[in-house]
């Protein structure tokens, strides 16, 4: 059976500043700021080695639609190498990158073929298949219309067909609504594979045909936590193969340590560390949040002597003496086990019920800050994470306030 064998890759957003991470140490900090680079190189590495047909990138190459010249440089580096192992190139640009940016241009080598603003079909061979690939680049920043109308219907083709979209499902509002499709819309056109680009969360949306998100190479905060890569895909008409392939040069996450039955500092900096040493083993680098879970009477007491930035401080300095970077962004105390340490039973239904609300009735609990015209600058959007830290933020509140008390 005949097959083609390519990569399907997106979001490598190159020179990405890497926002919010204060305290980072200055070796550290340039760490961080080159991790999108070394993601970049493992990737040209792994294609090098792998010698696929060809290769697709779905856009937002470039973090800014001003691209830097040493991420231009860079790009341009790894896509020479490509031209010189004969490899071919099908890359559209996204919202980040997009073609009304202003920037001093490098010149991409031959076997790089860049999709102009409007959606166009290539036609190419490998291997004796005949293969169209069909993608568009962002001609502006925002690009809302349902682009997915333009692109061509195949009826009945023995060649390959491959659509390249960046862009995101109708309707979910988790990541900014840009050239929106839905799963219907990308069937109709009854393409072989659908090569996704713009939400970072690695996802398959439909397996024949497969409809995927590769999700970018390097996480970049820490909502966009797990090992970042791309996917080799082995395509015939019949089937397709998809292989994840790891490219994140550092991993961000969060880790649960166990505070039951600790009463001193040093079991407890012991405890942290034998996580972040497991971390270590299974990742490397990263950048990791704490969260205290099973916090009993004896660990609650230990906490309540120090402040939360002092406990930070000390554990910083403690893993810092490794060769390993990995560098704690945070700790936190989990909601439901500051309740163990309430007696009152008022604080205890009321934490309770807030436990149970939905993320849209915290939206709408909420919604006089957010809001705000001078304080929603400050805020982050509202997801999981931070209604986390808001319910954390509470429970401590009522169990300090049920202590005193008492």
């Amino acid at each position: 059976m005949s097959t083609i064998r390519f990569i399907h890759a997106a979001d490598l957003h190159l020179d990405s500043p890497f926002k919010g991470m204060k305290g980072l140490p200055h070796n550290r900090l340039k760490e961080l700021r080159e991790s999108t680079f070394n993601a970049f190189n493992k990737f040209i590495g792994y294609i090098l080695q792998a010698k696929p047909d060809f290769v697709l990138i779905v856009g937002d190459i470039y973090d800014g639609e001003d691209r830097s010249l040493r991420a231009q440089m860079k790009f341009q580096e790894g896509m020479e190498k490509l031209n010189v192992a004969g490899i071919q190139v099908y890359l559209s640009y996204g919202n980040h990158d997009h073609l009304g940016g202003r920037w001093t241009r490098f010149e991409l080598p031959p076997n790089v073929h860049v999709f102009s603003g409007d959606v166009e079909t290539i036609q190419t061979t490998f291997n004796g298949n005949i293969v169209h690939i069909t993608g568009f680049s962002y001609s502006e920043r925002h690009i809302r219309n349902r682009v997915v109308q333009q692109y061509p219907i195949v009826n009945n083709s023995s060649n390959f067909n491959i659509g390249m979209l960046h862009g995101s499902i109708e309707g979910n509002e988790t990541h900014s609504v840009y050239a929106p499709f839905t799963k219907n819309d990308l069937l109709s056109k009854n393409y072989d594979y659908w090569a996704l680009g713009h939400i970072h969360l690695r996802q398959n949306l439909h397996e024949e045909p497969p409809i995927v998100y590769s999700g970018n190479l390097q996480g970049r905060h820490r909502n966009e936590q797990g090992i970042k890569g791309f996917y080799e895909v082995e395509l015939s008409k019949s089937s397709a193969e998809l292989k994840f392939i790891p490219a994140s040069a550092l991993v961000f996450d969060t880790l649960l340590i166990s505070c039951k039955g600790i009463c001193h500092a040093n079991e407890w900096i012991e405890r942290c560390i034998e996580e972040i040493d497991a971390f270590k083993a299974q990742y490397g680098s990263g950048i990791v949040e704490l969260v205290m879970v099973e916090i009993d009477r004896e660990a609650a007491d230990l906490f309540e002597q120090s402040p939360d930035a002092e406990w930070l401080d000390v554990l910083r300095e403690v893993v810092e003496d490794g060769t390993l970077f990995v560098w704690i962004h945070s700790i936190s105390f989990t909601g439901d086990t500051s309740l163990s340490s309430i007696t009152d039973g008022l604080s205890k239904s009321v934490l309770n019920r807030i436990n149970n609300w939905t993320e849209d009735e915290w939206k709408i609990i909420l919604k006089d800050v957010y809001q705000h015209a001078r304080g929603v600058r400050y805020l982050d959007v509202l997801k999981e994470d931070e209604i986390r830290t808001i319910k954390t933020g509470v429970a401590r509140i009522m169990a300090t306030e049920t202590s005193e008390k008492e």
